[in-house]
């Protein structure tokens, strides 16, 4: 329910409540990874230190004030626990090597993509940290591709997709549906990869 009005505000532009709702989607998929039955517990662990940071970015990234480098980093240390979270399920070279063929066919344009629109825009400084949240969501893709069950691999994309939409919305050209769009798949990511820690 807190991500339906989260969506909601976000849409007819109300602060107020994306405030409360936001970070509060947030801490009830935290309270629902806390309270599944894991196949695994130190997934589990690490899926909800990783929720934990997600909260801490969700908060940066709407403060009225420019926090963006601060949020960016919070998602990217919550991108590399998913990754080790994901590793807990045994990763083989093989699928390793699948699933970073597969993702870098998507990660290296979009990375492209955004270092040209930020040389372009003259904000050389974001390039490195930018980057680097790049490789983080990459290997948290590759490693949810090479180890997870379907729900997590879905999650995984959602959370690349909607990452890939903050991108293009922040540093390429902004649409109107992009913020409603941007936290719909987030939200959907988290719920997925809630629900693959169960067995």
């Amino acid at each position: 329910m807190a991500s339906v009005v989260d969506w909601w505000a976000v849409a007819c532009v109300r602060h107020t409540v994306e405030y409360v709702a936001k970070p509060a989607a947030t801490l009830l998929f935290l309270a629902s990874a806390l309270a599944l039955d894991p196949a695994n517990s130190d997934v589990r662990t690490w899926f909800c230190v990783a929720l934990v940071l997600c909260v801490a970015g969700d908060v940066f990234l709407m403060l009225p004030v420019d926090a963006f480098v601060p949020g960016l980093g919070a998602f990217l240390v919550a991108q590399i626990c998913f990754a080790i979270g994901f590793a807990h399920y045994g990763l083989s070279a093989g699928d390793l090597a699948l699933g970073a063929g597969i993702v870098a066919v998507i990660a290296i344009p979009l990375a492209t993509r955004f270092v040209r629109a930020l040389v372009r825009r003259d904000q050389r400084v974001l390039v490195v940290p930018v980057l680097a949240y790049v490789a983080a969501l990459a290997a948290m893709v590759t490693t949810a591709v090479a180890g997870a069950n379907g729900w997590g691999i879905a999650g995984a994309l959602f959370f690349l997709s909607s990452d890939s939409l903050i991108g293009e919305q922040r540093f390429v050209a902004e649409r109107a549906w992009m913020p409603v769009a941007i936290m719909v798949t987030y939200h959907a990511a988290l719920a997925l990869l809630v629900v693959s820690v169960v067995p």
